[in-house]
């Protein structure tokens, strides 16, 4: 770095430590001023890496594909068996939800965890079943942790007083609130500690990899760790396939204490649809999360190939709770930065810095991938796969989705509902039940479309409205390899 270039980087520093000092000091009540100051120790750490890395994170050339033995097949795992104690393993294990999200995208005001996905159960209604299940089957004690945002905590906590009376103990911890900083400036847009009005924009959650902090900082690490809890599972709330898997949890326990792994990341087969998806590489000897934001721009479709990089990461993963205690204590997670520019409602662009859970894999010892089946990976990230899962090609069994016996080969079909269909009030209108879909192929949805009761879909079909056209497919229609275009109204006479 240059000297001018080094005296530039202070600069920014010292104005950036300025101007967060001037924020907390607006705060009146102390509590939350002491809360804001731990998460700006977190921001001004992750500023001060973020000025002195330019350009992507890794060297192309360095890249190499992980050894064998550092993935391993799921089926190797599971033919191991359980020992006849499982629940003393379920014992130190606690599942944490990623609860951050909002239902933005898909039209819906507050949590994401709240949308109701399936005979009128929220993702948190079906996580919560699951793992009452697993305490009450195998007579353990799995509790509950979700990590919030300051977007949905106020709206989970009020939620949460109906599972009082369900046999499972839930905790919730609030991510970091970090600064929107301005693109040209690099200072907060912030006025002050607010988050409404003028402040509405100024703030964001800093991505999943905050956890590690976040958990520290809430003292809910501690209070795991005292109860005898080692390990956590940690997963997306909208993935549906993140269930509490035995047999990894078996193959962490089995381990020599020499040999504990401390981090399990399941990955997946790549499809055509999960190009984007991070993948598990070999770097400079250690396992490492390569996300497609780190990848130079000449080799981002070298990093979309399904050849090169085979597997993808579900981030379903399984960590050490005293690993995480160590390098916390250390200081020593350093995880890539993912710089995400956004431009505001007004116009003014503006930079978040944010982290990825899975980065850490680098820092854990004896860290591995387990190549799961793809029925672990069912995440709801809009009204297209919303349709899946509310389909008959999933069977529902104490809040766990499983592929339907009926169904004849186990690939999800490939569902893609134009614009129309994007807000999941829009969704539910233009259905008037879910059409059968046991032997669907390829769907796709285009214009002002409506569905009648009973339709059965079969195949590849396509329904094509063009703009000013309306398609009503009629009640108890049967469609089997069919493209469907033009003009169909059913009015009720």
């Amino acid at each position: 770095m240059t000297e001018f270039q080094e005296k530039l980087r202070q600069q920014h520093e010292e104005l950036m430590h300025r101007e967060l000092e001037t924020l907390v000091s607006t705060e009146t009540d102390k509590n939350e001023a002491e809360i804001s100051r731990k998460d700006f120790d977190g921001f001004k750490k992750l500023f001060h890496r973020f000025l002195q890395v330019k350009g992507p994170s890794v060297d192309w050339v360095k890249i190499n594909r992980p050894p064998e033995d550092s993935i391993q097949p799921y089926d190797k795992i599971k033919s191991k068996g359980l020992p006849a104690d499982i629940s003393a393993s379920l014992n130190k294990l606690a599942v944490v939800k990623l609860n951050g999200g909002l239902g933005t995208s898909m039209g819906c005001k507050g949590p994401k965890s709240l949308i109701s996905v399936r005979n009128e159960n929220t993702f948190l209604d079906l996580t919560v079943q699951q793992i009452e299940h697993l305490n009450k089957t195998y007579n353990a004690d799995v509790p509950l942790v979700l990590m919030n945002s300051f977007n949905t905590n106020e709206d989970t906590k009020k939620i949460l007083q109906k599972y009082k009376h369900h046999r499972v103990n839930i905790h919730t911890f609030n991510q970091s609130r970090y600064p929107r900083i301005n693109k040209e400036s690099l200072l907060p847009i912030a006025k002050n500690m607010g988050t409404s009005g003028e402040n509405s924009e100024a703030w964001y959650p800093p991505g999943h990899g905050d956890i590690y902090t976040s958990f520290n900082n809430s003292g809910l690490l501690d209070k795991l760790i005292a109860e005898g809890k080692e390990y956590i599972f940690v997963s997306n709330i909208d993935n549906l396939g993140a269930t509490v898997d035995l047999f990894i949890l078996h193959h962490l326990m089995s381990q020599p204490a020499e040999r504990r792994c401390e981090f399990i990341m399941e990955v997946t087969d790549k499809t055509r649809a999960d190009v984007k998806g991070g993948t598990l590489i070999q770097y400079e000897d250690h396992l490492r999360l390569l996300e497609i934001a780190q990848v130079p721009k000449a080799h981002v479709d070298e990093f979309k190939s399904v050849t090169k990089f085979k597997i993808f990461n579900t981030n379903n993963l399984w960590i050490s709770l005293p690993a995480i205690k160590r390098l916390q204590e250390k200081n020593s997670m350093d995880l890539e930065i993912i710089v995400n520019p956004k431009t505001l409602d007004g116009g003014l662009n503006v930079i978040q810095l944010e982290t990825a859970v899975g980065a850490a894999i680098k820092s854990f010892n004896n860290a591995m991938g387990v190549n799961v089946p793809r029925s672990r990976f069912l995440p709801v990230k809009t009204s297209s796969d919303l349709l899946l899962v509310m389909s008959n090609l999933y069977s529902m069994d104490a809040g766990s989705l499983t592929m339907s016996k009926k169904r004849e080969f186990p690939t999800t079909p490939h569902v893609k509902l134009g614009s129309s269909f994007t807000k999941v009030q829009d969704y539910l209108r233009r259905f008037e039940s879910i059409p059968d879909m046991l032997e669907l192929d390829h769907l796709t949805v285009s214009g002002d479309v409506t569905f009648g009761k009973n339709v059965s879909l079969k195949g590849t079909v396509i329904i094509i409205a063009n703009h000013g056209d309306r398609i009503d497919i009629p009640a108890g229609a049967m469609l089997e390899n069919k493209i469907v275009s033009g003009n169909l109204r059913i009015l009720d006479h």
